[in-house]
């Protein structure tokens, strides 16, 4: 993959991201502009994640059994559609359908993923998620920063304009960029679409490192979404006073994993995922620590609240590399689907510790959320630590030697469509691999 096309499709991912995103920083002015009230017009925001799940669940499995470029295209052309009648939306029961349809066409990024992972070696491939991924970060980060400023500019349908415009422009665009025909953007299965829906449900069942990395993620990120959800409401109380502005501010350090996520990229490829895991946990676990410390309030406590937030993004965002890298190597007929589950669970995590996160908090305040956290760090280290040497030992063989290797170890591995034994026997040129 040249440089060029990496940095095309990273900033795909910072534009299919960043469309889930920026109706966060407009909603009051949503609720102006279609005179109803800011409780009502978060059902916006809302609908945008709902359909974005259901696009996880019923696009993305899509990826290995369509051919990845005109799928791309569309999915990037029906979202610059419905970003276009979002803009034009007359009451807010239209702007949430509205919404809800860009969610759900703009899983792009989930494509382009398992996607880039085929198309280069097996050495290359941490390095290459970790640029995606960084391109991700910008497009969530700086997307609240676009859609307020636009926003309060010229109105809140600008920055819907503005965006269904540039995601029009980036589809074609892509159409040209893209090769097509190629190992990595044909389609490795021809099942008909009901078994493509249920095959993420048997990749749990049948692959142990799958449901190994699905479980580091979900507990991973819903001590992250637990910390998110309840530091508004830290900073809001008197030990701060501080309002929503602070919170966006806050969330700019994690720029700083735009430049961590390639580095972690390259470490899978050199040491392989588990050590990188590793490394993971224990930031997240040390980042429960020191947010602990940010209950004192005043500058110390914001400083340590920057320190412990800023670790704790480096090591869920270092941990994701890590997971997918270890996920996409286990079988590379089913990288999309692979992706649904591995993403599925994720985000099952994530909500669940948002929930968690907000009912501790009320309960004992910030040290509980804190503590929840730490808890969950601690359950997702035992379980690696319960993990057979053998098998954590063969991830950095399997990431070396490519997926003949990785199905080398004896773990059961799936069967596709037709009942055979998933066991690659070609080498990585096939147009099945």
């Amino acid at each position: 993959m040249s440089r060029r096309l990496l940095l095309l499709l990273s900033l795909t991912c910072a534009f299919g991201v960043g469309n889930l995103y920026f109706p966060q920083a407009i909603t009051p002015l949503i609720a102006a502009g279609l005179g109803t009230s800011v409780d009502s017009a978060t059902l916006v925001v809302t609908a945008v994640q709902i359909g974005y799940t259901v696009g996880i669940f019923l696009l993305v499995p899509l990826g290995d059994r369509l051919p990845n470029r005109p799928l791309l295209v569309t999915l990037l052309t029906l979202s610059g559609v419905g970003l276009l009648a979002a803009a034009c939306a007359p009451t807010l029961p239209a702007l949430v359908a509205a919404g809800a349809f860009v969610g759900a066409t703009t899983v792009a990024a989930q494509i382009i993923s398992p996607m880039a992972a085929g198309m280069v070696p097996a050495d290359r491939r941490g390095a290459v998620l970790g640029t995606l991924l960084s391109g991700s970060i910008g497009g969530m980060l700086l997307a609240r920063t676009f859609g307020g400023a636009l926003g309060e500019w010229l109105g809140w349908r600008a920055p819907y304009l503005v965006a269904g415009a540039l995601v029009l422009a980036l589809a074609a665009v892509l159409a040209r960029a893209l090769p097509d025909g190629t190992a990595a953007t044909a389609p490795p299965t021809r099942q008909p679409y009901p078994a493509l829906l249920a095959e993420p449900l048997r990749l749990l069942r049948a692959e142990p490192e799958l449901r190994r990395s699905c479980f580091y993620q979900a507990t991973v990120f819903a001590g992250f979404s637990a910390v998110w959800t309840c530091l508004p409401l830290l900073l809001a109380e008197p030990a701060y006073g501080l309002g929503a502005q602070a919170v966006g501010m806050l969330a700019l350090v994690g720029a700083a994993t735009m430049v961590c996520t390639p580095l972690a990229g390259r470490h899978v490829d050199r040491r392989g995922s588990d050590p990188v895991n590793l490394a993971a946990l224990l930031g997240t676990l040390g980042a429960a620590a020191v947010l602990a410390a940010g209950g004192w309030g005043g500058t110390p406590g914001l400083a340590v609240l920057v320190l412990g937030t800023l670790l704790l993004d480096v090591a869920m965002q270092s941990g994701m590399i890590a997971n997918k890298t270890r996920v996409y190597e286990l079988r590379p007929d089913a990288r999309s689907r692979l992706n649904t589950a591995y993403m599925t669970c994720g985000y099952l995590g994530g909500s669940a510790g948002s929930w968690l996160g907000v009912r501790v908090y009320g309960l004992a305040g910030w040290p509980a959320v804190c503590a929840l956290v730490a808890l969950l760090a601690v359950l997702a280290l035992a379980r690696h630590l319960a993990t057979p040497l053998r098998r954590r030992g063969t991830d950095r063989a399997a990431g070396a030697a490519g997926p003949i290797a990785a199905h080398s170890t004896g773990e059961p591995t799936g069967l596709p469509a037709g009942g055979r034994c998933a066991v690659p026997v070609q080498v990585p040129e096939s147009p099945h691999e």
